[in-house]
């Protein structure tokens, strides 16, 4: 069997494993809540508790996943992960995000179910082939194959993003500043020439239905979706699964949340969500 405190012992690894594997908060916090439901009633001793547990919480996230697929095909606009939102610099939150930036679940999600699985679980977690083969009740021969596919998909797509965190972070502020100040110039100064934005609006908000690209064209929907009319807007600097971000809180509530990579001193990437189901979770600030 398994008590209360051994659970909790590993949830931090649970949730993660879900949240890596389903990309969504609600639904990771609701699998980990599942899986408690089923370990504690099981009533012969567990030799092992973290590979019962990941096992556990694995299945239930593949089937989740199994069932999710159709949604997702029909999504409205591209597709981004639900954000994990903290306050900059807070030591043990950052410590469950610092390694799942939103550039790096949307590779995760490129992968299959099984791929995403196995890679979770031996490449973040550093569970053995052998364990993780019992966990999904396949040969362990196929599971090193599925694990070669994954990684060498995860590496060919990997975003490669050196800039220190200080740098990323005065970049974001600066070209917040420049957003909010109207500075188109000073926009494009800090985008790099080939930059992507992308907004998940899911079909319920207002957000560009196709990624846009390219610094003027990227500098010039931002600067249009700002200067739309808002009820008491207010920015927040945050962390957004461990890289700087902001929060856009309109009349109280959260309304948007966007990140940015940073290389070479210019932003070559931005993920906004607003999606307002994916926003849900945030607590007000």
């Amino acid at each position: 069997m398994i008590d209360t405190t051994t659970f909790e012992e590993h949830r931090r690894m649970l949730f993660g494993i879900a949240y890596r594997m389903l990309g969504s908060v609600a639904d990771a916090e609701d699998v980990v809540q599942d899986a408690w439901l089923r370990c504690s009633q099981v009533s012969t001793p567990v030799e092992n508790p973290a590979g019962y547990l990941a096992r556990t919480v694995t299945n239930l996230a593949l089937n989740r996943l199994t069932s999710a697929a159709a949604t997702r095909e029909q999504y409205v606009g591209p597709w981004l992960p639900e954000p994990l939102v903290t306050r900059p610099d807070v030591g043990e939150e950052v410590e469950l995000a610092e390694s799942v930036s939103l550039a790096m679940l949307v590779v995760l999600e490129s992968l299959s179910p099984l791929e995403r699985a196995v890679f979770v679980l031996k490449d973040v977690f550093g569970f053995s082939f052998r364990e993780i083969a019992g966990m999904l009740d396949r040969g362990e021969a196929a599971v090193r194959q599925v694990g070669s596919r994954a990684r060498a998909h995860v590496q060919a797509r990997r975003p490669r993003y050196d800039a220190p965190a200080e740098v990323r972070r005065r970049v974001t502020e600066e070209f917040l500043a420049a957003c909010l100040g109207g500075d188109l110039n000073r926009m494009m100064e800090l985008l790099a020439p080939d930059v992507t934005a992308w907004s998940d609006g899911g079909g319920k908000v207002k957000a560009a239905l196709r990624p846009q690209q390219g610094a003027e064209k990227v500098a010039r929907f931002l600067a249009a979706v700002i200067a739309q009319p808002m009820d008491d807007p207010r920015v927040h600097a945050v962390d957004v699964n461990g890289r700087p971000g902001l929060l856009l809180t309109v009349a109280g509530r959260p309304d948007t949340v966007a990140c940015a990579e940073v290389e070479d001193g210019r932003i070559t990437e931005i993920r906004i969500i607003r999606n307002p189901e994916k926003l849900r979770h945030l607590p007000s600030p």
